[in-house]
């Protein structure tokens, strides 16, 4: 257990909670076009390939941008970096709320929210640099939990455009909350004075050559991409198929969006109880069969439990890839994070297109949904290939970390 008193005199309060403001505030921005993607379709007349284009191109700029940022992050510092980053965040916010009138200058303006979605690249180190390792989790927790500034988009922003006549109108306000952060991110937020050598390309590279990470790559690509690529998604597939007006569709999304940004924590700590690759083939069947159940495209209340739970296990799945990572790279889960981080970006990219596509080429979401289904248990059949060498060389038979501590482990 958690010894909270130690925790509360360790670190650095002022980073921590910079943090934490930091990511949930780029989150809410990095997913907006996702709830007022509808009233844009509708003043641009767009197909649905052109909705889904519109919503995967944050989740691509996330993905590019976060090994930009994360090589910042090493160099020059995550307060700086994470100054930089919010500044160029204002760039799309101001182009949309003053500039944009075409669908060209919108897909400039999704691209450039990835700016935000590769937020954590900064505030994750920003946090857990100041904490000893029996700390960690909890302080990662905390400014993780910033992924919960999804919930603010999917609320309030049909409702702020609706109020003032103009979607255009939600990006400028959105200027104001991450204003009030950046002054707070500015005077509160402290580099560690232990901070890691950079890394370089030649370590990324060696990296790169291993079986293991492109395999943590395309579990998270399902877990934190199926999360990311439904939470900008969603509130299209409610409008669309439901025929729910923009704010109703917005608040279905929600009530399943809340599901995987809360859960994520109790992924890991099934992981630790259950061990990681059990939890992982079990998060995998669950969204597998609800998925499989959302295609037969059920009533409303009938697809929202489903959502609902497919979200609650990718949530949780981001906890359990995370708990298998540090086991297999221990010595390097820093650049770790940033790779499996990027990957998880670029699936958020692919799932709106699949589902876009396939809709606008079949008329229906039933084939897009079977199609992330089968993905999804693909990677059940894929942990079953490789579990047995994992568990002969770093983990126990229980699918937790051996007891010599598998960290040094790098083959």
């Amino acid at each position: 257990m958690v010894d909270r008193k130690s925790f509360l005199q360790s670190g650095h309060k002022g980073s921590l909670l910079s943090a934490f403001l930091y990511f949930d505030m780029s989150f809410m921005v990095w997913v907006m076009l996702g709830p007022l993607a509808v009233l844009i379709a509708n003043d641009f007349q767009l197909d649905a390939a052109q909705k889904a284009n519109l919503v995967a191109l944050p989740a691509l700029g996330g993905a590019i941008l976060r090994l930009v940022l994360g090589y910042l992050t090493d160099r020059i510092g995550p307060k700086k970096t994470g100054i930089l980053g919010m500044i160029l965040t204002l760039v799309p916010l101001i182009f949309a709320w003053q500039v944009a009138d075409s669908l060209n200058d919108m897909y400039f303006v999704a691209l450039m929210l990835g700016i935000a979605g590769a937020s954590f690249a900064a505030a994750l180190p920003l946090a857990s640099r100041w904490y000893p390792p029996e700390h960690q989790g909890l302080a990662l927790g905390i400014a993780g939990a910033g992924n919960s500034g999804t919930i603010f988009s999917t609320i309030f922003a049909n409702r702020l455009a609706q109020h003032f006549g103009d979607w255009h109108v939600v990006f400028g306000l959105a200027l104001i909350p991450l204003t009030i952060v950046f002054i707070i991110f500015l005077f509160t937020a402290k580099d560690s004075p232990s901070q890691p050598a950079p890394a370089t390309f030649q370590d990324y590279g060696r990296l790169l050559k291993q079986r293991d990470t492109w395999l943590f790559c395309l579990l998270y690509m399902v877990t934190f991409g199926g999360f990311s690529g439904m939470a900008n998604y969603l509130t299209i597939f409610f409008n669309t198929q439901y025929k729910l007006s923009a704010i109703q569709a917005a608040d279905f999304a929600t009530i399943c969006i809340i599901a995987g940004s809360f859960f994520r924590p109790v992924g890991g700590w099934l992981s630790d109880k259950m061990g990681g690759i059990r939890m992982l083939m079990l998060l995998y069947g669950g969204i597998g069969v609800m998925l499989a159940g959302v295609s037969l495209l059920p009533s409303l209340g009938i697809t929202t439990v489903l959502l609902f739970i497919a979200m609650l296990c990718m949530g949780m799945g981001n906890g359990a890839v995370f708990q298998l990572v540090p086991q297999r790279f221990g010595n390097e889960v820093g650049m770790m994070t940033g790779i499996v981080g990027a990957a998880g970006g670029i699936g958020g990219f692919f799932l709106p297109k699949i589902l876009g596509n396939l809709k606008l080429s079949t008329g229906s979401f039933t084939p897009g949904f079977l199609v992330l289904s089968g993905i999804a248990i693909c990677c059940i059949l894929l942990i079953a290939i490789v579990q047995g060498q994992w568990k002969r060389s770093w983990i126990g038979e229980g699918g937790k970390v051996k007891s010599s501590g598998a960290s040094g482990v790098h083959a």
